[in-house]
């Protein structure tokens, strides 16, 4: 029996806001707040509704933003503590955001011209199979490995620059008019499990990655926004929970940061389905296209500086 439209939204949303009051009445929290703290609710808001509309993962915000406040001074922050905090933010707002898009799986409109419906099999099968992958590579690499991360990072904002640069010239070239794919093709399920292990890998280090890649190359190749954007979140939120647990467990979790800013994010993450729709296919590609080139360069040029 399928819910109403919304119910599985207002459950799931009553579900986090249990264990956000949980975790307020459960773990420490500094003596003193720096005054600058108290913006990170508008930073979630911001990172969330990029991630949501975009399915790139909410790490694209927070990441630069918590390296550009350590850079400057304004706190002190590592980059291990800069992935935990971002993880666990996203833990929230990506499930908010994976609860939108499926409620909106769950009761499609009639496709418009050049549209395509989304099939349940096809979103779930993808979000599975790539999470069977992604998921222990991420844990093994956050407990085994040893290599230095921003080598890592310089590798993988490089391709970022590149997927974006493609994103955009796609669509705005050879998927300008062409209609949506409407089945997810054997081919393109067998590319999206190659790139679910190094995928898995990189989230564990800087919080992006796997849904960040899925997104893109389902974009690419012309899907539907609610499969390229639907699956990302709900690859994205299952991969922020369950690499939150081993941060809260070697006590890497800056707690001040990320219950101020989680609010903003699970509101980002409500609003950011009607955004995308709003937006359009082509116009979502493109911004989403355009914030993952900016911020790949961005980090970049703090790596070299």
């Amino acid at each position: 029996m399928t819910l109403p439209a919304g119910r599985l939204v207002w459950i799931g949303g009553l579900v986090l806001l249990t264990c956000y009051a949980a975790l307020w009445a459960v773990v420490p929290t500094g003596p003193a707040w720096p005054e600058v703290l108290f913006a990170l609710p508008i930073v979630g808001v911001i990172g969330a509704i990029i991630a949501n509309t975009s399915g790139t993962g909410g790490g694209v915000v927070f990441v630069p933003v918590f390296n550009a406040l350590s850079d400057h001074g304004v706190m002190q922050i590592d980059p291990l503590r800069v992935t935990a905090v971002s993880m666990m933010i996203q833990a929230f707002g990506m499930t908010m955001g994976a609860l939108r898009w499926t409620d909106r799986l769950l009761h499609q409109p009639r496709p418009l011209d050049n549209e395509a419906a989304v099939r349940p099999r096809d979103y779930w099968l993808l979000a599975v199979l790539v999470l069977g992958l992604s998921l222990p590579a991420m844990l093994a690499v956050q407990r085994l490995a040893v290599f230095d991360p921003q080598m890592v990072l310089l590798g993988y904002k490089g391709f970022s620059i590149v997927l974006g640069l493609a994103l955009i010239a796609a669509t705005w070239t050879i998927n300008r008019d062409l209609p949506e794919r409407g089945s997810l093709a054997p081919i393109d399920l067998a590319v999206l499990l190659m790139i679910a292990v190094p995928g898995g890998a990189i989230t564990a280090l800087f919080s992006v990655g796997i849904g960040e890649l899925v997104a893109f190359y389902l974009f690419l190749r012309h899907y539907p926004v609610l499969l390229c954007v639907g699956t990302a979140c709900v690859i994205s939120s299952v991969s922020m929970i369950a690499g939150s647990v081993w941060h809260i467990q070697q006590g890497t979790l800056i707690w001040e940061v990320a219950l101020l800013a989680i609010p903003g994010a699970v509101l980002g993450g409500f609003l950011a389905r009607p955004i995308a729709i709003r937006l359009g296919a082509r116009r979502l590609k493109t911004l989403g296209g355009a914030w993952i080139l900016l911020s790949a360069c961005y980090l970049l040029w703090l790596n070299w500086r």
